[in-house]
């Protein structure tokens, strides 16, 4: 039986649930009464300075999912770029995956560092090596990575993880610094949670890959991810252990993407009910070709229009959510999606081990093929030339504005006093340290740009004396 309030896997992620979900929505995928009753509802609207935004049922989602209407996908993607202005404004966050190591024990027929895999080399990198990883990064102008790593309890045992977080944040290049370390590891026990929160690690993210039990077990068929449970209810076992802000995401086109979708927000909304607080982020992977895995064997790919929709609609039902799209998408792609409610993307990526110290980008480690390959300085001054503003804020996270506290500015739209001048400042820090003449020019024009935007008088005036600060030297401001 569904109960989102429980905390066994198959309850707040319930099969039969999803099934009628699924059927309702197909009834309803032409009931324009309901459908805009629906858009009424997901509406941001103001009281004050405040902005609040109700969100949407997975079952009110799943509707507008099912709906092929023309008119209603205009006003989905309307809707969606509303909400994202509301809430995230122009901003883009901007961080790196960084691979430790593909060592790995499991047999995810999707992935190639599954432990049958004989052809990939195979990889951990040392200490030594993680420093000169996150130095390429730092010159870059890197501010923010997320980390990744194959399960191997031998050689990737918890204690390396921690060991990294630690090298990581102690390395000072220049002016470069990472000031916020996300994790992506594999299901863990509550204890080692712990470990990671005590390391000061920012989000914690594990990907469901598919929520249809009986196709998550045969895509894993050996190892410890086999366990569908376990894996399901790591968020719970995250949150328990005090980690604040969690990200979700499953890789689309392993499993129907209306059958995925659903399982994601009742995800979001069982996190929301136990613990105040949903998902940090929500990611949307889509799989790719790697080394010897062919994306054309899996049958449920969905085409880029529905990725769009599928995107708006996440951002319309969990509006208070980072949404992330990364590097295995295309320009093109990602271009669109900003707009739909899109809010974090990777930038110059490499998803092999050890692939920033080299100067050439390596292929034989990849997790999967990079579409976006431009260089993060070319990724910023594409995004300053869309008007979005590029930002290397951390800020909230060593603010402490974390879980809840983050949620209850995030939800009223209050953030973006802290995110937008911290967006200009972290950006204004990469184009005196890291940027092209080129880029710079830019940069500095669309800066003073966004100053004169603003109201607030004693704001701009703060923002503006931080970035003359900037200008002598100093680094690190933040609201």
């Amino acid at each position: 039986m569904y109960n989102k309030n429980s905390k066994k896997a198959e309850e707040f992620i319930n099969h039969q649930e999803i099934l009628d979900t699924l059927e309702y929505a197909q009834k309803n995928k032409d009931n324009f009464e309901l459908i805009e009753k629906i858009l009424q509802k997901a509406k941001p609207t103001k009281n004050g300075n405040e902005t609040h935004c109700e969100g949407l049922t997975y079952k009110e989602a799943s509707v507008l999912l099912a709906c092929e209407d023309k008119n209603v996908l205009d006003k989905i993607f309307n809707l969606a770029r509303e909400i994202k202005e509301a809430f995230y404004g122009d901003r883009i966050v901007i961080f790196a995956p960084l691979y430790l190591s593909n060592y790995c024990v499991n047999g995810c027929v999707y992935c190639p560092y599954h432990h049958q895999n004989t052809t990939i080399p195979r990889k951990k990198l040392t200490q030594e090596e993680i420093t000169k990883e996150v130095i390429a990064l730092q010159d870059m102008g890197h501010k923010r990575l997320a980390i990744e790593s194959g399960e191997d309890p031998i050689n990737n045992p918890i204690e390396y993880i921690l060991d990294s977080i630690k090298t990581i944040y102690s390395i000072k290049h220049k002016n470069g610094a990472i000031r916020r370390v996300n994790v992506n590891i594999a299901a863990t026990s509550v204890e080692n949670y712990k470990k990671l929160r005590d390391a000061e690690i920012g989000t914690y993210i594990l990907f469901q890959e598919t929520y249809h039990k009986e196709s998550y077990e045969k895509l894993h068929p050996t190892g410890p991810k086999h366990n569908y449970a376990y894996h399901t209810e790591a968020m719970d076992r995250a949150m328990e252990a005090g980690i604040e802000d969690v990200g979700l995401g499953v890789l689309f086109g392993l499993e129907r993407y209306k059958y995925e979708f659903i399982g994601l927000l009742m995800h979001a909304q069982h996190l929301e009910a136990v613990y105040g607080v949903g998902p940090h982020t929500i990611s949307v992977p889509r799989i790719k070709n790697a080394d010897d895995i062919d994306a054309k064997q899996f049958d449920n790919g969905i085409d880029d229009e529905t990725f769009a929709k599928i995107v708006a609609l996440i951002r319309i039902s969990v509006p208070y959510t980072g949404l992330i799209v990364s590097t295995r998408e295309s320009q093109k792609v990602r271009e669109k999606l900003l707009e739909l409610g899109v809010s974090q993307i990777s930038g110059a990526s490499r998803t092999s081990v050890g692939g920033y110290s080299e100067k050439e980008r390596p292929s034989d480690t990849e997790q999967f093929d990079v579409s976006d390959q431009r260089t993060l300085d070319e990724v910023i001054r594409w995004l300053i030339e869309l008007k979005k503003i590029p930002s290397f804020c951390t800020a909230c996270y060593r603010e402490g504005r974390t879980g809840d506290r983050f949620m209850s500015l995030c939800k009223t739209g209050l953030i973006q006093n802290c995110c937008q001048p911290n967006a200009l400042i972290t950006l204004k820090e990469f184009l005196m340290d890291y940027a092209s003449e080129e880029t710079k020019e830019l940069g500095e024009k669309f800066i003073k740009e966004e100053l004169e935007k603003l109201k607030n008088e004693n704001l701009k005036k703060t923002i503006t004396n931080n970035l003359l600060e900037i200008e002598k030297g100093n680094r690190d401001f933040r609201f």
